[in-house]
């Protein structure tokens, strides 16, 4: 009976293990957990996997076998459809484009003024600007088919109200009636940089407000600063998810106090 109990403690112990290897390899990419999970002698497997569910990641509460999502041909007639914008309100317009194109070196790509709506709109994204062509139609055309675009939007007035003005959806009260923070739905925005313990140390040079450096909290190797109007800006490496001794900030890759919902 003491053999049986060492065993299953034992078995306990290494599926945590394995299980808590798996999350992270799962921030990396879902084929490096199904490669893991495939090996792995500790994972229970049925005999026979079927081409409908080669993909699933596990049966553990959570999971979903999201695996036909990924295969096959997009729908007939939306071959060309383009993830072309994600649009966020600001308060200053000079400020958020100093932050995006100073900071995280992304360009104006097109601007448009609507004096009679009282707005204008404000699109950056990650280009050389020898690539933006001159003309508002060509860069008007240019901007529609470009992935990954980000709308900023001003509206007249707003950057002479006091303080922040709009709510970033992360337990935020900006904006309610009762002064209570509210559980958001929108999280954050994210860039990848080659090396993000090397892209901190400059965000840090540039003044920015992190709340959360790559060895602080839980999940190592990420970081999370803000933009002036609060909006969250989530920063991933363009590899794999590495931790370095110490951080922007000074603090050790040991420790951390686990995984934190900010939409709460």
């Amino acid at each position: 009976a003491n053999h049986k109990t060492s065993s299953s403690s034992s078995y306990c112990q290494e599926n945590r293990s394995v299980m808590k290897l798996s999350f992270l390899l799962s921030l990396v990419s879902p084929l490096a957990v199904l490669s893991f999970h495939t090996a792995s002698p500790f994972i229970a497997r049925p005999r026979q996997i079927s081409t409908n569910s080669v993909l699933k990641m596990s049966s553990t509460e959570g999971s979903l076998d999201v695996s036909r999502f990924m295969a096959g041909p997009r729908p007939e007639g939306t071959s060309d459809y383009v993830m072309q914008q994600t649009m966020i309100r600001v308060k200053d317009p000079m400020k958020s484009l100093e932050f995006y194109c100073d900071v995280l070196g992304f360009k104006l790509v097109m601007f448009r003024e609507f004096p009679q709506w009282g707005f204008n709109v404000y699109f950056v994204a990650p280009v050389e600007s020898v690539d933006i062509p001159e003309g508002e139609d060509a860069q008007w055309n240019y901007c529609m088919k470009l992935p990954g675009c980000i709308e900023v939007t001003w509206n007249y007035g707003s950057e002479k109200e006091e303080g922040l003005v709009y709510n970033t959806g992360n337990a935020d009260s900006t904006g309610t009636s009762d002064g209570e923070k509210v559980k958001g739905g929108f999280g954050h925005l994210g860039i990848t940089v080659p090396d993000v313990y090397e892209a901190c140390e400059r965000f840090k040079e540039a003044g920015c407000t992190f709340t959360k450096t790559p060895n602080s909290g839980g999940m190592k190797g990420l970081a999370f600063i803000k933009d002036p109007d609060g909006y969250l800006i989530e920063i991933l490496p363009q590899g794999p998810m590495i931790t370095k001794p110490l951080d922007c900030d000074g603090v050790a890759a040991e420790g951390g106090e686990g995984y934190k919902d900010n939409s709460r």
